[in-house]
């Protein structure tokens, strides 16, 4: 592998790391425990291999189709997670918080941040980038930042008290809208 596909793969895993450390910063903020930080991280990393794999075999196929509409999937589920955050928060304990700690709240949470992975990852197949060096980087670094972003949410929702989860829904918003954008 050239050094230049290695430093542009180094540069685009970090670019989608770091909407899996945004999702983590929201969600940390809410409040979580060590044990489901441990859990997301692995489930974010295996999306983020998932996805762009996907991705890859696909781009060998179709052309730039799906690439815009991909990248607003992502915004549009950021938009619905952070609104209910928000929503939650303002309506204190008659709405039940989106839960992170359930299968399908966990699926929903991986998926917002590595379908624009999957984008990627068309695009990168169409350029016959090196698929396994791909993945592995991209899995790396989404489970990363997504584990540093829960852990520094963590640390700060004790300081937010009870506006933590509307500050975390507001990133998440604020991610989605620039996803669509």
């Amino acid at each position: 592998m050239q050094a230049g596909q290695l430093l542009t793969l180094l540069i685009i895993a970090l670019a989608l790391g770091l909407d899996a450390f945004s999702l983590g910063l929201g969600i940390g903020l809410k409040g979580i425990r060590l044990l489901d930080i441990l859990k997301l991280g692995i489930v974010i990393a295996l999306f983020h291999v998932m996805m762009p794999l996907a991705g890859m075999y696909t781009g060998q196929y179709v052309s730039g189709l799906l690439g815009d509409v991909a990248t607003t999937a992502a915004g549009i589920l950021l938009l619905l997670l952070g609104g209910h955050m928000i929503y939650s928060s303002l309506r204190g304990e008659e709405v039940q918080s989106f839960d992170h700690r359930s299968s399908w709240g966990l699926l929903v949470l991986a998926l917002s941040v590595s379908v624009d992975s999957f984008s990627v990852g068309i695009t990168l197949g169409m350029f016959a980038a090196n698929i396994w060096m791909t993945v592995l980087l991209f899995g790396f670094f989404g489970g990363l930042m997504s584990v540093l972003g829960l852990l520094l949410g963590r640390k700060v929702s004790g300081n937010l008290g009870e506006y933590g989860e509307a500050c975390g829904g507001a990133i998440l918003f604020v991610f989605g809208i620039l996803f669509i954008f």
